[in-house]
C-alpha cells in the first residue's frame, strides 16, 4: 500500500473509529488500523466497547432483567406465568448477534465514509510513518500527515489472582460463561463488578463482591452511593467493603479466596471469579523507539487539553489518556481532535461528562458530587426527590432511589446531578444539556415536564433545592 494518508488512527474502540469517520466527512483520507480479534479468530471492529465490553453487557443485562422480573416481578402485576426457565444459549446467542450487527455496522460506516479500514496491528514510527501489520502479511510502512493513538485499555489484572481464562476470568471472560456458576465472587466493587455481578445474581448465581475501598462507590455521591448500597443488599447481592485479596487456589470443590478486612484474614469459597480492579491504558507495540511521545507513571499518553501529545502532529485519545474510561468521552475527543485535524475550532467539556451504572436500579451522575462541592469551600443548596413520590415510577414498579440536584447558593448555576433509579442512564441526559448551557436550579422549575415521566423527578428535585417540591414534603 503506496498512499499517503492525512490522517492514519491505531484504534477502532469508540474513540478511534468515531473520529476516523469523523475526519473522512471533513474531506480527509483517513485510514484506521484496529487489531481486536476475537476468542474464534475472527477480527471486528469496534474494540472492547463493542465486541466485549460496554454492548455485549448491556444485551445481557437486559435479558438477566427480563428474566428476574418475570420471576419475581410480574405476578405482582397481575401477570401469571409459570414455568420460566433460563435458556443461556440462547442468551447469549442474542448477545453475540447484537455485537455482530453493530461491529458490522462500523464496517459499513467505514465504507460509507470513505474510510480505509485496515485489520492488524499498527505501531507509530514517528515522522510521519505507521508501521502497519496485518494479521496475515507482512509489515508495511504507510506515510501520514497526522497520526491519532487510540489504541484503548485492557483490564488489569492481579498477580495474586491471575486469569486463566476459564474458572478465573476478566471482564470479557466474564460475558462468556455457558452456565451460571452457583457462587460467584467479583473482585472490584466498581461500575464492571456491579454490572457482571448483577447478570449472574438475577439469573441465579450467589455472588459475592469484595472490593478494597472502604466505601462503595467512592467516585459517585455518597448519598446516592449508600442508597444504591441498600438496594443491592435487598436484592442478595453480598457487598463486602474494605476487602484486600491476598491468593485464589484452586481445588477440586472450588476456589479459595484469601482476603483481608478490618477483622483480619478471611476466605471465600467459588467456583468462578470475576477479577474486575480496573483497566490501564493499552500501549503494547503502539510506539517505536524514539518517538518523543511520552507515557506517565501510570502508562497513560501525555496530552494536553486537545488530545495532543507534544509532537507535531501526533494525538492520543480516549481510554489511552487522562480522564474518565467512558466510550462517549473517547468518541469527543475523537470527533475534537478530528475537527481540529481539519482546521476548525472544536473542544471537549470534561466538566460535563455523565457516568452511568448499568444495575437495577441504574445510577447516574454528572457534575461535582456534595462531598467535592463542599470540599471546594463553595456555599451550595440541595434538591432531592424520591422515587416513591414519582406516579411513573410506582405503576412501573420500579419507585426506588430518587434524584439529587447540587446548585450553588450565589447564582444557582447546577453543579451536580445525581440519580439513582429507573433510567437513571436516560434521565440524565437532560442534566448533562442543562449544564452544557450553565443553567440554574430556576430554568429547570420553570421548564415544563410531561405527566406522568420519570423525568417530573429531576423538575421536582429543582425545586426542592429550593424548597418548593409540589409532591414531597420539603426538608
Amino acid at each position: 500500500m503506496s498512499d499517503t494518508f492525512d490522517v492514519i488512527i491505531i484504534g477502532a474502540g469508540p474513540a478511534g473509529y468515531v473520529s476516523a469517520i469523523r475526519a473522512a466527512q471533513k474531506g480527509l483520507k483517513v485510514a484506521c488500523i484496529d487489531g481486536w480479534k476475537n476468542y474464534d479468530g475472527s477480527t471486528a471492529f469496534g474494540g472492547t466497547c463493542l465486541n466485549a465490553g460496554c454492548i455485549p453487557s448491556k444485551a445481557l443485562l437486559e435479558s438477566s432483567e427480563l428474566f428476574h422480573r418475570a420471576n419475581e416481578e410480574f405476578s405482582t402485576h397481575g401477570i401469571k406465568v409459570g414455568g420460566v426457565e433460563l435458556d443461556l444459549e440462547a442468551m447469549q446467542a442474542r448477545k453475540g448477534s447484537i455485537v455482530k450487527q453493530l461491529t458490522g455496522g462500523i464496517t459499513a460506516l467505514f465504507k460509507a465514509n470513505k474510510v480505509t479500514g485496515l485489520q492488524g496491528h499498527g505501531r507509530f514510527l514517528g515522522n510521519g510513518k505507521v508501521e502497519y501489520t496485518p494479521h496475515d502479511g507482512e509489515p508495511e510502512v504507510l506515510e501520514t500527515r497526522h497520526v491519532v493513538l487510540a489504541s484503548g485499555s485492557t483490564p488489569v489484572e492481579l498477580k495474586t489472582v491471575p486469569f486463566d481464562g476459564r474458572d478465573i476470568v476478566d471482564s470479557w471472560g466474564a460475558l462468556e460463561f455457558d452456565a451460571v456458576p452457583k457462587r460467584l465472587g467479583v473482585i472490584g466493587g466498581g461500575v464492571i463488578g456491579l454490572e457482571l455481578g448483577s447478570v449472574w445474581k438475577r439469573l441465579g448465581a450467589e455472588v459475592t463482591v469484595l472490593e478494597a475501598m472502604d466505601r462503595f462507590l467512592f467516585m459517585a455521591d455518597q448519598q446516592i452511593a449508600k442508597d444504591a448500597q441498600r438496594q443491592f443488599k435487598k436484592q442478595g447481592l453480598d457487598i463486602r467493603l474494605g476487602a484486600l485479596v491476598q491468593g485464589a487456589e484452586k481445588g477440586p470443590d472450588g476456589i479459595k479466596l484469601t482476603y483481608e478486612d478490618g477483622k483480619g484474614t478471611q476466605t471465600l469459597h467459588v467456583d468462578k471469579v470475576i477479577v474486575a480492579v480496573g483497566r490501564r491504558p493499552y500501549t503494547e507495540g503502539l510506539l517505536g523507539e524514539d518517538t518523543g511521545v511520552k507515557l506517565d507513571d501510570r502508562g497513560f499518553v501525555v496530552v494536553d487539553d486537545e488530545c495532543r501529545t507534544g509532537v507535531e502532529n501526533v494525538w492520543a485519545i480516549g481510554d489511552l489518556v487522562r480522564g474518565p474510561m467512558l466510550a462517549h468521552k473517547g468518541s469527543e475527543e475523537g470527533v475534537m481532535v478530528a475537527d481540529l485535524i481539519a482546521g476548525e475550532f472544536s473542544e471537549v467539556n470534561y466538566a460535563v461528562i455523565p457516568s452511568v451504572v448499568y444495575t437495577a436500579p441504574e445510577i447516574a451522575w454528572v457534575g461535582k458530587t456534595e462531598e467535592e462541592v463542599k470540599a471546594d469551600g463553595t456555599d451550595y443548596k440541595v434538591g432531592t426527590f424520591p422515587f416513591a413520590a414519582s406516579g411513573r415510577a410506582k405503576a412501573m414498579e420500579q419507585a426506588a432511589g430518587l434524584v439529587k440536584v447540587i446548585s450553588a447558593t450565589r447564582d444557582d448555576e447546577i453543579l451536580g446531578v445525581h440519580i439513582v433509579g429507573p433510567m437513571a442512564g436516560e434521565l440524565i441526559g437532560e442534566m448533562v444539556v442543562a449544564m452544557e448551557f450553565q443553567a440554574s436550579t430556576e430554568d429547570l422549575q420553570r421548564t415544563i415536564h410531561a405527566h406522568p415521566t420519570l423525568s417530573e423527578a429531576l423538575h421536582e428535585a429543582t425545586l426542592s433545592a429550593d424548597k418548593r417540591a409540589i409532591h414531597a414534603i420539603n426538608k
